[in-house]
């Protein structure tokens, strides 16, 4: 039976389920808005994650939204409203971005950095926002009737939520520019074709398919996988030589757990490794 995981409110769910409970589902639950973000929700998903990320029994992470829909990104038709546009708060400008900075630190900077698999499920749309807390994660599955679009420029707004730097990254600068000046909406197949979904599956196998991913996931060797994503990661911001000074060691902090000596002891008895985590 799955064990519930508190988030604060209910604009988040999550609980651990799998075998021996080592995956967090997360669930981003406004349905009746496809998802969009709200302060309890953007506070609820950086209290789950920060469980998530500090629980030892939790090695994989699935993060998803309820209904038809991922995440809509901001609350458009609520922007009026501080609690709808969930980054609100008294002292004005500068009060707002120092609340935003903070919320980003703890959901996408936290998704992105988090020393453990994250694979998002994609039910339906992710859009703006939604489609930077989406590309934090580390995989994509989409149900064939996806779509995902950058629409910041439909409401006059620039990007948040780590999206231009992300799908930067992914796509290149001037693919990334085009995705924000026009805000086209891309099916499921042209995000498999360009790299922004790892799976493509029918909307009935989702979440089978989504949890036979994070099965494998969380079955696998945790602490390589944390020193793994270092080293994808660094890729991305130091010259080589910094970057393989750090590589180095985290070859050899790997190459003393538990994990890698069973995997050795495996490959002599010509099995399959049973990695514990350690």
């Amino acid at each position: 039976m799955a064990r519930k995981i508190e988030t604060g409110n209910d604009d988040v769910l999550a609980e651990a389920t799998g075998r021996g409970d080592h995956i967090a589902c997360i669930t981003l639950n406004r349905p009746e808005r496809r998802n969009a973000l709200s302060g309890k929700m953007l506070a609820g998903l950086a209290s789950v994650l920060e469980i998530c990320e500090h629980d030892p029994e939790i090695r994989a992470i699935v993060l998803t939204g309820a209904g038809r829909g991922f995440c809509a990104g901001g609350d458009v038709k609520g922007m009026a409203s501080d609690e709808a546009a969930g980054e609100g708060g008294g002292g004005g400008l500068h009060g707002a971005v120092a609340t935003q900075r903070e919320s980003q630190r703890r959901t996408v900077s936290r998704l992105y950095r988090m020393p453990k698999p994250v694979l998002a499920s994609l039910p339906g749309a992710a859009a703006g926002a939604g489609m930077g807390l989406c590309m934090a994660c580390d995989f994509r599955i989409a149900a064939d009737n996806a779509i995902m679009t950058t629409a910041f420029a439909r409401v006059g707004f620039s990007g948040d939520y780590g999206l231009p730097w992300l799908l930067s990254q992914q796509v290149g600068r001037a693919r990334a520019l085009e995705l924000f000046y026009f805000s086209d909406k891309l099916d499921a197949q042209r995000c498999l074709q360009e790299g922004l979904v790892n799976w493509v599956v029918p909307e009935a196998q989702l979440w089978e398919r989504t949890l036979e991913l994070a099965e494998r996931l969380a079955a696998g060797p945790t602490i390589a996988h944390r020193y793994i994503k270092e080293n994808v990661n660094a890729a991305f911001s130091l010259e080589l030589e910094e970057y393989m000074n750090g590589e180095v060691l985290r070859h050899h902090l790997a190459g003393g757990t538990r994990d890698h000596a069973e995997a050795v002891q495996a490959f002599v008895e010509k099995r399959e490794p049973v990695f514990e985590g350690r």
